[in-house]
């Protein structure tokens, strides 16, 4: 785990130090909490992360990775499809053979923006309805379950506005409320985060959010117009981070 981490911090920091995040996820976002910024349409993007087992639905008391593919088909309209690894020790498998990461668990996210910042007037924040793991197989198959395999279960409304601060500069200022029904990782509350793009270096994206139950640090660049890197800190503490390649299909 030390060289993975150590991998994710020298790669960063070898950089020259617009991308948007929350791609710990597959979605786009902030970190952990949802923003209502969108990719361009006919956007397509595969990437994977290390998820530290302090940031994970309790299912995972280990470190895992997820990896995952998404696809802004119109500029309003974001699905993804993530799978996050289970280790067979996990799933009670060790006595029959197996070790190390042999499952995973798979769920589709869909993002619809209802309104585009500035859209009827200039104060207008960009307004987004969004889901993750809606849907869970177990028990006959449910919406918004309490238990069962939806683990990573979410439903949400986030805006976002970009405000002039100085000169060039702007920061993005993102407001959230996110619920959810499982008993094991209950959500329901607001989340908040402010996001910075220099000007001068637009590639790299500073974020600063509180996703409803904790607060984080990271930062994203975009590399070579196509690879993302993304780097945070849960709680000023436990880190993850991801890799994520783009490509524009028209």
């Amino acid at each position: 785990m030390m060289k993975f981490k150590l991998f994710f911090i020298v790669l960063f920091c070898s950089l020259s130090l617009s991308a948007f995040s929350q791609l710990t996820y597959g979605t786009t976002g902030l970190l952990h909490a949802p923003s209502a910024e969108m990719q361009r349409d006919k956007t397509f993007m595969v990437g994977s992360n290390f998820l530290n087992k302090e940031l994970t639905p309790p299912t995972w008391y280990y470190h895992t990775y997820n990896y995952f593919l998404n696809v802004t088909i119109f500029p309003f309209l974001e699905v993804a499809y993530t799978c996050t690894l289970f280790k067979a020790e996990a799933l009670g498998l060790k006595p029959y053979g197996y070790s190390g990461f042999t499952n995973q668990d798979r769920y589709f996210s869909a993002r619809l923006r209802v309104l585009k910042e500035g859209q009827f007037w200039k104060y207008m924040p960009a307004v987004v309805l969004g889901t993750s793991d809606p849907f869970t197989s177990s028990g006959g198959g449910q919406v918004g379950t309490t238990e069962g395999n939806g683990y990573y279960s979410r439903f949400y409304i986030a805006a976002s506005k970009h405000i002039p601060v100085v000169g060039k500069e702007e920061i993005g200022v993102h407001l959230s409320y996110l619920y959810n029904n499982r008993k094991e990782y209950k959500l329901n509350g607001f989340a908040l985060g402010v996001t910075y793009n220099p000007s001068f270096h637009p590639q790299l994206r500073v974020i600063a959010e509180y996703d409803s139950k904790d607060f984080a640090l990271g930062a994203t660049y975009l590399l070579f117009k196509h690879l993302h890197v993304q780097v945070e800190m849960q709680r000023m503490k436990y880190f993850t981070g991801g890799l994520t390649y783009k490509i524009h299909l028209k």
